[in-house]
């Protein structure tokens, strides 16, 4: 099997779009990987992975699911039939019958994370100043200007809803943990890969190294789409 007959989905977290794979479909693009991202619209848990299996139907052939944040539970309860491998970039691998919530507030939240509560709607907003002190510090001004001006609030359903059965533990999974990270501590991220027996990729980044570091999101799904492909 050729690496181009493997395709890349991308799911993004919370408070981000699909815009925040840019730099990395561009590089997984220009090695001829195909790679798209899929929308989610934060609505509930099941309406986010009925969103990313339609998004699988629209591709062909073996894929490699990869998720960032809050979108590592829903890659992870996928439609498996063509799934091949799952890559977690700074995500939260709830396990069976556990909570979004369970995972995330495992551990003392860092001192510079935001607090977080919904508004009447029940959406979790992501505060402006977020953006640059916990979300994407490393970021240039203008990328987090950016990020807040597109990020999607979640709801409390997607975080509140019991997990069914994670793929990860009938398929291989790759975790980058995001020693920076200020939304998920990495205490946490490094406790739930192990949990899942992935292979782990440990990088001095920020919780959205999509977009502050787009090098090592990439070399981690090579990685996964190499061992898929065979090659």
């Amino acid at each position: 099997m050729a690496r181009g007959n493997v395709t890349v989905v991308l799911a993004h977290g919370a408070w981000a779009d699909g815009s925040s794979w840019a730099r990395v479909i561009t590089a997984l693009g220009a090695e001829g990987i195909k790679a798209q991202a899929a929308p989610l619209p934060l609505t509930s848990l099941a309406d986010d992975i009925a969103a990313l299996n339609r998004s699988l139907d629209r591709t062909e052939g073996p894929i490699v699911l990869a998720g960032h944040a809050y979108a590592g539970a829903v890659i992870a309860l996928a439609r498996p039939a063509r799934v091949k491998a799952l890559v977690y970039v700074a995500a939260l691998a709830p396990d069976e019958s556990e909570k979004v919530a369970d995972v995330f507030y495992r551990l003392p939240p860092h001192p510079q994370a935001p607090k977080l509560a919904p508004d009447d709607n029940g959406l979790i907003w992501l505060p402006e100043d977020a953006f640059a002190a916990a979300f994407a510090q490393n970021a240039p001004a203008e990328d987090r200007a950016v990020l807040a001006a597109v990020q999607r609030p979640i709801s409390l359903n997607c975080i509140t809803v019991p997990a069914g059965r994670p793929l990860w533990k009938d398929i291989p999974s790759w975790v980058l943990i995001a020693e920076q990270d200020r939304m998920i501590v990495p205490e946490t991220q490094r406790y739930m890969a192990e949990r899942m027996k992935a292979n782990i990729r440990a990088f001095p980044v920020d919780h959205t190294p999509s977009v502050t570091a787009p090098a090592a999101v990439t070399d981690i799904i090579r990685d996964a789409v190499r061992t898929v492909s065979g090659n």
